[in-house]
């Protein structure tokens, strides 16, 4: 069986990653930043019936040596760099921080494999956020990056320093270009999942209001399992290259409050306010991605909808709240 390494294995699309990389037939591996909290950090990997088939290594993205120890150890064919620190508003509290992880840990990745596994596979994770101040429409692997905050413009230096391996290098490194993807996995503080346990704290009468930000932003957002499917694609592509993964449709923070709420029967305008507190000092108002090429390519299309992502995603904290209350 083939090995797999990666990083950010913990977080909500390295569980994906991980199931279907096991469903594919592969061993398996994850780099684990050893902290106190060792005990719940593999949570979402557990949570998806997977925690007890993949081997975790200790290592941190800013130690190179650590990297080159696991790379070394596992050998892997593939190496998908997923860890970052990925919260947006957070970045503008830990600019040098995010710096470092987000930006510099993935060259820390690249220059290991490219020192003990040249031949490995390598896929960054991009972002959305790097188009920032949008200047197209829609936006496709052509449009001019225009970063609006410290995570968007270490995810930009990270996407371009992927290039600079794979063209001087000849690495097979290819980066996805990912616009917002959710799930029920998704971490707490995003703006999706902080609606939708929201809307199952209040249909179980455990609250009566939630607090938001901005309303009127808009995002492209997909579903995490399928967008991983579009990971392993690019991978298995002859040749290296980015890839825009997005839906093509677009909606408002305040039309994802009314399909959340209205699942559970609940109505959207009743229930939420805004502060200022949770508004960013640079907005990124619009984003709406072109998958043309990797339709065209990987033959990867998006396939869970925006309304049974919600769905999904209030049915699970509903389970969750219920679990805790007993």
């Amino acid at each position: 069986m083939a090995n797999a390494l990666i990083t950010g294995i913990t977080g909500q699309d390295g569980a994906y990653l991980s199931q279907l990389l096991l469903e594919k037939g592969y061993t398996v591996h994850g780099l684990l930043r050893r902290s106190a909290s060792a005990d719940v950090i593999g949570e979402r990997l557990r949570w998806i019936g997977v925690l007890d088939r993949v081997t975790l290594h200790d290592g941190d993205l800013m130690d190179l040596s650590s990297i080159i120890r696991i790379i070394d150890r596992v050998q892997p064919v593939e190496v998908y760099n997923l860890a970052a620190q990925s919260f947006v508003h957070a970045s503008w509290q830990q600019p040098i921080l995010t710096g470092n992880v987000t930006g510099m840990g993935a060259v820390n990745v690249l220059e290991a494999v490219r020192i003990v596994a040249p031949r490995a596979r390598f896929y960054q994770a991009s972002s959305s956020e790097m188009f920032g101040k949008i200047q197209e429409a829609k936006q496709s692997e052509r449009t001019p990056f225009y970063p609006r905050s410290p995570y968007a413009a270490a995810k930009l230096y990270a996407h371009w320093m992927t290039v600079n391996y794979r063209e001087s290098f000849g690495m097979h490194a290819s980066s996805g270009i990912l616009f917002n993807h959710e799930s029920p996995l998704r971490g707490i503080e995003f703006v999706t999942r902080k609606i939708t346990d929201g809307v199952a704290r209040i249909k179980l009468g455990l609250a009566s209001e939630l607090t938001l930000g901005n309303l009127d932003a808009t995002r492209d957002w997909g579903h995490a399992r399928d967008y991983v499917q579009a990971m392993w694609a690019m991978l298995q592509q002859d040749t290296p290259d980015d890839y825009v993964i997005a839906t093509g449709r677009t909606v408002s923070i305040r039309d994802f409050c009314a399909i959340a709420f209205g699942y559970a029967g609940l109505d959207w305008q009743a229930h939420v306010r805004t502060s200022a507190a949770f508004m960013r000092p640079a907005e990124v108002e619009v984003l709406l991605g072109d998958a043309g090429k990797a339709r065209a390519k990987l033959g990867w299309a998006a396939t869970t909808t925006l309304e049974e992502l919600a769905a999904e995603m209030v049915e699970a904290d509903l389970v969750r709240h219920r679990a805790a209350r007993g």
